[in-house]
């Protein structure tokens, strides 16, 4: 709901939703889904971070506060006459750094302590479950209402421990005991609604509930978190004017690049459009364009996992992966695809009924390029001033054909780059490569095929291509033999382009381009 405002408010970072109606800020009307979600009972919810889990949480708190008052002229208003109060349990796991075994527990018993003023402190010498179940009993003697409970960020504990496996599972011991309360209870409980940005799995910490109902790829529960088309021109139509005018660009234009930078997203296989809804309030707030989700922060969890599992780049976007497996992997899965689909970086593109698939692609322009800058980083030392490697410089030698030039500033840059054994190396390097080049705005190929073998790397501008063959404590001459024996240059004979061969060895003891050799042949 919009209130009528001289000024409008966009309520960055705010996930209190009577704040943002009280304070008079935008408010993109999610209330049906409540309405939704009380004809069942138990129910879990994954979405990116910042999409709005927090604020939808806020709002059944709201709710089951009895405060209709929040509620006037919101959807809910109109689907239902229910509007008791009810004793809520709200645990936000985001607000701590989980860095021992006591972490936890401190939080669980700082959330315990509120509750057992409100309820009682009989049993506050007691284990957290305990703890926890004699206060959903006393919350419902007490009030004569059952209870609800809503546990926000439920995976923070256990993504903070992703690098630290004894932790982890000390940790999903005592969340496993802790949750084992909403199905025994169950008699006590109106509601419950936990929400993560990693999906659960199976054999962890809701194995006992099998009574949760994942929502997360349901297609009714698609629009739950997130901006959709319509509600974008219904909500956000006066922020695109605005844009509009600080750009000195058409609503039409601004539109478009609101859809390429921060639509695309898609959560079941026949899931609308769905927009970003951080980085859309932040562009309206500040009356411009920009990489605000991606720049927030990239999950750490995400950066341990790429250097765990040597990641080869060039099938990430698209990928086909098998539905059921996506739907059903859980935290620790060993292919990170689930993870990056999880965390936001990939979304569904579409489902394919013959194979029962989802193909998964970068959903937007934001999401891109700060995914692969978060790649680069964690393949590549910072660039120091000094390096001998500077951007315009790079990006002037690969236009202008000066091979030699780029190679010289390109084995600056990547002296150093990070690998445990020969292996790693070569699959660290090309991988640094091929991330350098696509940042920069080259069209480039991972091991793109031909009829006589794999080319290492291919790089294009409009009027150029370079052929790469890379060797690991070899030789240059090595490298460039291979690309003239296989004819890796044939496909592009007939492109009217200027065709570049180059054959390179990195060295894994002095850790840089041992040597190249460059040969122009068109």
């Amino acid at each position: 709901m919009k209130k009528e405002n001289k000024e409008i408010k966009y309520p960055v970072g705010l996930q209190s939703f009577s704040e943002i109606i009280e304070g008079g800020y935008v408010y993109v009307d999610k209330t049906k889904f409540i309405h939704s979600l009380s004809k069942g009972k138990y129910y879990f919810l994954s979405r990116p971070r910042r999409f709005g889990k927090s604020l939808f949480i806020s709002t059944v708190e709201a709710y089951y506060k009895g405060r209709r008052e929040l509620f006037k002229g919101l959807e809910i208003e109109n689907l239902t006459d229910y509007w008791e109060e009810h004793p809520i349990f709200h645990l936000d796991l985001s607000n701590r750094n989980y860095k021992d075994e006591n972490s936890l527990i401190k939080e669980l018993n700082a959330n315990l302590e509120i509750w057992e003023e409100k309820y009682g402190k009989e049993k506050c010498d007691r284990d957290p479950e305990e703890r926890f179940a004699y206060l959903i009993r006393k919350a419902f003697e007490k009030t004569g209402k059952k209870v609800v409970i809503l546990v926000d960020e439920y995976d923070k504990p256990l993504l903070s421990t992703i690098d630290r496996p004894e932790l982890a599972e000390s940790y999903r011991h005592i969340l496993k005991a802790f949750y084992s309360n909403l199905k025994s209870l169950d008699s006590y409980i109106q509601l419950a609604i936990l929400t993560g940005v990693a999906r659960f799995s199976k054999v962890s910490i809701f194995s006992d509930l099998n009574n949760l109902r994942d929502i997360s790829f349901e297609d009714s529960y698609s629009e739950i978190c997130g901006v959709t088309s319509d509600e974008l021109q219904k909500y956000f139509q006066e922020g695109i004017s605005e844009i509009g005018k600080q750009l000195n660009q058409s609503e039409e234009e601004v539109s478009n690049m609101l859809r390429r930078n921060y639509d695309g997203y898609h959560f079941s296989r026949r899931s609308k459009d769905i927009y970003n809804p951080f980085s859309l309030v932040s562009a309206f707030a500040k009356n411009d364009i920009g990489s605000y989700w991606s720049d927030s922060g990239t999950p750490t969890y995400l950066v341990t996992l790429i250097q765990k599992m040597n990641l080869p780049f060039k099938n990430i976007s698209p990928i086909e992966v098998d539905r059921v497996y996506l739907e059903t992997a859980g935290l620790l899965a060993s292919d990170p695809i689930p993870a990056f689909y999880q965390s936001g970086y990939l979304t569904i593109s579409s489902y394919d009924s013959d194979t029962d698939s989802y193909i998964l692609t970068y959903p937007n322009e934001e999401v891109k390029e700060g995914f692969l800058k978060f790649l680069l980083r964690s393949y590549i030392p910072e660039m120091r001033p000094g390096s001998g490697f500077t951007i315009p410089d790079f990006i002037r030698a690969v236009r202008n054909g000066d091979a030699e030039v780029f190679m010289q500033s390109m084995d600056s840059l990547l002296a150093g780059v990070p690998y445990s054994e020969k292996g790693s190396a070569e699959s660290h390097f090309q991988n640094a490569i091929y991330l350098l080049f696509t940042l920069l705005g080259f069209f480039a190929h991972i091991e793109q095929r031909t009829s006589d073998g794999r080319i290492d790397l291919t790089v294009e501008t409009h009027d150029k291509v370079y052929i790469f063959e890379f060797k690991i404590d070899s030789s240059a001459q090595t490298a460039i033999n291979q690309i003239k024996e296989k004819k890796y240059w044939l496909p592009y004979l007939t492109s009217n382009k200027e065709i570049f061969l180059i054959g390179a060895d990195f060295s894994t003891k002095t850790r840089h381009l041992s040597n190249w050799i460059i040969e122009h042949i068109k």
